[in-house]
């Protein structure tokens, strides 16, 4: 049964890991959880005192609600979408249509074990985390009669609206779907309303552990996820029988998870910017994944069982206004008893219109790998492995000049530390410690901190990580915690957040631009063990020049990879509640200055010795204004790595001074897919402005012209880079230069010496796709491919 697989799924996920660093609390590792089997998930009756510090009420308002508690039965009879969506929108929420954004209304929104029949869609408000029974995950029934988009709506359209929507399908952010199971098949087979997820959605977001059931009939149109717009990042573990701004420097991801699909005419029908799509399975559907238009997609573990079509993309649209598929990375499938893997609905006719990327996918009686509508077989199949397949320009060294190829293409060196043991780039799924009990867990507001958005917690928190990191999980209740001196999480710690939980940087040691600290530091230099951190946000009061926002130094025990990681956690600089960093003080128009203005010196810094599995966010938008002020911020660099690794690294880094990231000395990196934006109010002033180049944290010293590089890659090895979306949209916040592709002149950088593999990079608004050594070398206008441009792949040799 679905919930079966659940169950098994989560309690694998959940099993005891080691620490290697222990609190003064005990004398013994926490070790494996001890629920008892008829026990609730460890979240239904745990204390729930977090609170949203930055509400007009704060000690008034509630995050965490319990459908139960707002009248729903979970009986499987009484219908209960009232209730549960009077759950969600209690207490003067953003949403409705009249609320583009905000981050001081958040709800988690438990629903324990049972089934809950809907009518009419349950309705995700902006900030919201809608969680599921880990242990036996709830079933989403929609009756027979159900009338709406879809169970679950992320982004209702308003009736009568023409078109319009409750929210900005770019801005869309901070959702999470999780532990459910979904099932349509009570709709009439050909009723289309039988959609599990309407998810279109951007940044922030991830579903995970999710079952669609749908019909199976021939003539079905029932669909597991509908997503027809958005600018979004990571999905992850699913299986089945913007609105331009420049408000908040963002490191984040949107996650879909296990997830497994069962029947439907589709089981993801998606269209969107870009996404990383990580773990799903697909059993028995017509269409496993339709795609109508992309700029670039990564897909990383797929497995299609008795579908008709793998992936069926609509392509062929060269300009804006025709937009179709644009780039499709697929890593690492498993394909069975299925007529064609992937299908495009045109032609290449031997030019660029549309690039694929396939490596290493395992196909079990699936006739056509490679096919065209209309019967024209581009690649044969039959039982055999594709090692490495591109469509589209393939580039080597510093040849500007492409190879249009439709076969082999270089295949990717993968270092052995990035690979599980099947041979596949290795994933794991967000910790949520289904097996613990609630005894397992501290609370940090139960040990002496405030989390009120104003008390120093700095102290608090030390004293909290000393008596019970290695002892126990530490619970991070709802709220936002000011730390004014660098906050040490020891090695052997896990820690779970609350609806997003938020630790700052704030004062005078944040504030020296010449002598920057870290906020956070992840283990002490040269530390090794456990670390597990889920569902926080880190951040700054500014101004903070100084502030390294958090230092990852922590290495994963050995032969635990993923033992060192972060999920659902972001790094989110300005443009909210709280943070001094809105539009009232840095508005667009630059009347803010600079000094009152910096965010941070340096976002994330991965230094030599650590490891790390990152599913993380860097934001850009003032969520807490009117949603689309656009604000002139200072951040000065992105993600800093010079990682041995392995490092596993899905999200994106934008609007940072000298670079998104910059890989130096690096080593055995698995990054996909990553998506940047460089500053709008580049080039003035110019990068490194406001910023100096500091030699002591390797920066470039060199730019493609006046604007961050979004990509530097120096004496690094080992690096694989499956699916990129590099942005420059803007010029001093004017738009102008989209038109000519001259927003700026360069945007990926490597030097001669680094080995690495780039495959499916898409760019917008820059003159060169591909700089070796500083000098520009693939030039967009060989591989326009729709609003962006793509590369289907490039090596040094």
């Amino acid at each position: 049964m679905p919930s079966t697989l659940l169950t098994v799924l989560s309690a694998l996920l959940s099993f005891a890991t080691l620490v290697l660093s222990l609190g003064t609390s005990c004398s013994a590792p926490l070790g494996a959880g001890t629920a008892a089997p008829t026990d609730p998930y460890w979240m239904q009756n745990i204390k729930h005192q977090g609170t949203a510090a930055f509400n007009s009420n704060p000690s008034g308002y509630q995050v965490f609600r319990n459908v139960k508690d707002f009248g729903a039965k979970g009986d499987g009879v009484t219908d209960d979408t009232a209730a549960i969506n009077n759950a969600i929108s209690s207490g003067g929420r953003c949403g409705g249509g009249s609320c583009a954004s905000s981050t001081v209304s958040p709800a988690v929104v438990f629903f324990p074990q049972g089934t809950y029949l809907v009518s009419s869609p349950i309705i995700a408000y902006y900030y919201t985390q809608l969680i599921g029974d880990a242990r036996v995950p709830p079933t989403l029934l929609a009756s027979p009669s159900f009338a709406g988009m879809a169970v679950i709506d992320a982004d209702p359209y308003i009736p009568g609206g023409g078109g319009a929507q409750w929210y900005t399908n770019q801005n869309n952010f901070f959702r999470s779907v999780r532990n459910f199971v979904i099932d349509v098949r009570q709709v009439p087979a050909t009723n289309n309303q039988g959609t599990g997820i309407h998810w279109q959605v951007a940044q922030a977001t991830s579903l995970m552990n999710i079952v669609f059931e749908m019909s199976t009939a021939a003539n079905t149109a029932h669909q597991g996820i509908w997503m027809e717009n958005g600018s979004g990042g990571f999905m992850g573990d699913l299986v089945s029988p913007k609105n331009l701004t420049d408000d908040i420097d963002r490191l984040n991801i949107t996650s879909i998870y296990p997830q497994v699909f069962n029947g439907g005419k589709f089981g993801m029908w998606v269209g969107n910017q870009q996404f990383t799509v990580r773990n799903i399975t697909v059993n028995n559907a017509n269409t496993a994944v339709f795609g109508v238009w992309n700029w670039g997609w990564t897909f990383q573990g797929v497995t299609i069982n008795n579908c008709q079509v793998g992936f069926d993309l609509t392509t062929g649209g060269l300009t804006e206004s025709t937009q179709t598929v644009g780039g499709e990375a697929i890593i690492d499938a498993v394909v069975s008893n299925t007529p064609i893997f992937v299908r495009t609905s045109q032609p290449s006719n031997g030019k660029l219109a549309g690039s694929i990327v396939i490596n290493n996918a395992q196909l079990t009686n699936v006739p056509t790998a490679v096919g065209v509508v209309g019967g024209a077989t581009v690649l044969a199949g039959g039982t055999t492995t594709i090692a490495s397949f591109g469509q589209g320009n393939v580039y080597k060294g510093t040849n500007g000049a492409s190879t249009f190829t439709q076969g082999s293409i270089t295949a990717a060196n993968k270092a052995s530390s990035l690979l599980d043991s099947a041979g596949h780039i290795f994933g794991k799924m967000h910790p949520q410690y289904a097996n613990y009990a609630v005894s397992q867990f501290v609370s940090v507001k139960d040990n002496g901190a405030k989390g009120d958005g104003h008390t120093d917690d700095t102290a608090a928190l030390n004293a909290i990580f000393a008596k019970f990191s290695g002892c126990n999980i530490i619970f991070f209740d709802a709220g936002t915690y000011i730390v004014t001196q660098t906050l040490t999480i020891p090695a052997g710690t896990q820690i779970v957040g609350e609806g997003w939980s938020v630790i700052a940087g704030s004062g005078a040691a944040f504030q020296d631009i010449n002598n920057p600290k870290p906020v956070v530091q992840v283990g002490a230099a040269n530390s090794q063990g456990i670390m597990e951190i889920s569902d926080i946000i880190f951040s700054t009061v500014g101004p903070t020049p100084g502030a390294i926002v958090v230092e990852w130094n922590v290495k994963q025990p050995a032969g635990q990879n993923g033992g060192a990681g972060m999920w659902d956690s972001h790094i989110r600089l300005g443009g909210a509640a709280g943070t001094n960093l809105e539009s009232a003080q840095c508005p667009s128009s630059g009347t803010g200055g600079t000094a009152a203005c910096f965010a941070s010196f340096l976002a994330l810094y991965l230094t030599a010795g650590s490891t790390a599995y990152l599913e993380v966010w860097l934001a850009d938008h003032d969520l807490d204004g009117n949603g689309v002020s656009q604000l002139e911020l200072f951040s000065g660099r992105g993600i800093l790595s010079e990682s041995a690794g392995p490092v596993w690294m899905i999200g994106t880094a934008e609007h940072h001074a000298l670079y998104q990231y910059s890989l130096v000395n690096a080593q055995n990196h698995y990054m996909g897919l990553i998506q940047t934006e460089t500053p709008y109010y580049q080039p003035a002033p110019a990068v490194p402005s406001p910023f100096s180049i500091n030699s002591a944290f390797n920066d470039p010293t060199i730019f493609g012209g006046s604007s961050a590089w979004a990509l530097h890659v120096t004496s690094s090895s080992n690096i694989l880079v499956f699916g990129a979306g590099l942005y420059s949209f803007f010029q001093s916040f004017g738009q102008d230069c989209l038109d000519s592709s001259n927003c700026q002149s360069q945007i990926l950088n490597v030097d001669s010496t680094s080995s690495i593999n780039l495959y499916s990079v898409s760019t917008v608004g820059t003159t060169f796709q591909l700089s070796v050594n500083n000098n520009g070398v693939v030039n967009q206008s060989g591989d326009v491919n729709g609003f962006a441009s793509t590369l289907t792949s490039w090596s040094q040799s």
